[in-house]
């Protein structure tokens, strides 16, 4: 089977956030079917499964030409992770720095568990790339967004399902305010307009206080990282 045609169908980790809004959009400019998968694992901001629906008709309704190769969206109850983690993802607590250098925020395995079960669904439904949008760049000190696990994990599932897996992470090596010149480069001022509006970033779940780079509470390290990118991003426009 020519290489084009084995990668052709996807499958995008979607949470409803900004990176992965992105990812999404990349995707349904390269491949022909694509679907999307989020995962319910107890997170706080349980707000970003709302999300995701929104995002989706979003997408559909201003890109007709995404909304002919966007598929069926999955949701996973992967609740065993709430349950098993002590984080301020998953539990009411402040952020903190821990002992080991990795902030409260990082859930144990959590990208492992998401990429395995995205694998499984991949291999059940024809698609041959699974696309996270992990970054080692501006990632919050999380091992399991580091390249080198995206490349041991695609060699595990590929090996463990015995059919080539390909795991796209298109936004590794950029920072955030790279990611939204790469919206603007997909879609356009309607792309951004989008992510600003619909998409969730902020950890504590806030849709109250709205800001130029979207809905959130504006301290937690999600918000500050995505306001921060906002401001170079746009700085960079004006320039």
């Amino acid at each position: 089977m020519p290489e084009s045609s084995k990668h052709s169908r996807a499958l995008v980790l979607f949470s409803g956030g900004q990176d992965s809004t992105t990812c999404l959009a990349q995707a349904l400019t390269r491949f022909d079917h694509v679907e999307t998968v989020g995962f319910d694992y107890g997170q706080r901001h349980r707000v970003e499964l709302d999300a995701r629906r929104v995002v989706r008709r979003e997408l559909s309704e201003r890109f007709p030409a995404w909304a002919a190769k966007l598929g069926d969206d999955h949701t996973l109850d992967l609740s065993v992770l709430g349950a098993l983690s002590e984080t301020s993802l998953t539990r009411d607590m402040a952020y903190r720095m821990e002992a080991n250098g990795l902030p409260n925020t990082f859930v144990p395995g959590r990208n492992l568990v998401f990429l395995t079960m995205a694998g499984a669904l991949a291999y059940r439904r024809g698609l041959s790339v699974i696309v996270a949008g992990v970054c080692e760049t501006d990632f919050s000190g999380y091992p399991d967004c580091r390249d080198d696990t995206m490349k041991a994990m695609q060699l595990a599932l590929s090996l463990g399902m015995d059919t080539r897996l390909l795991i796209d992470t298109p936004l590794m090596w950029i920072d955030k305010a790279d990611t939204w010149r790469l919206a603007q480069t997909l879609g356009g001022e309607a792309l951004v307009d989008l992510i600003v509006e619909h998409t969730h970033t902020c950890y504590r779940g806030d849709r109250e206080h709205r800001h130029d780079w979207g809905w959130g509470c504006g301290k937690c390290p999600a918000c500050l990282l995505r306001e921060r990118g906002w401001a170079a991003f746009r700085k960079g426009a004006w320039n």
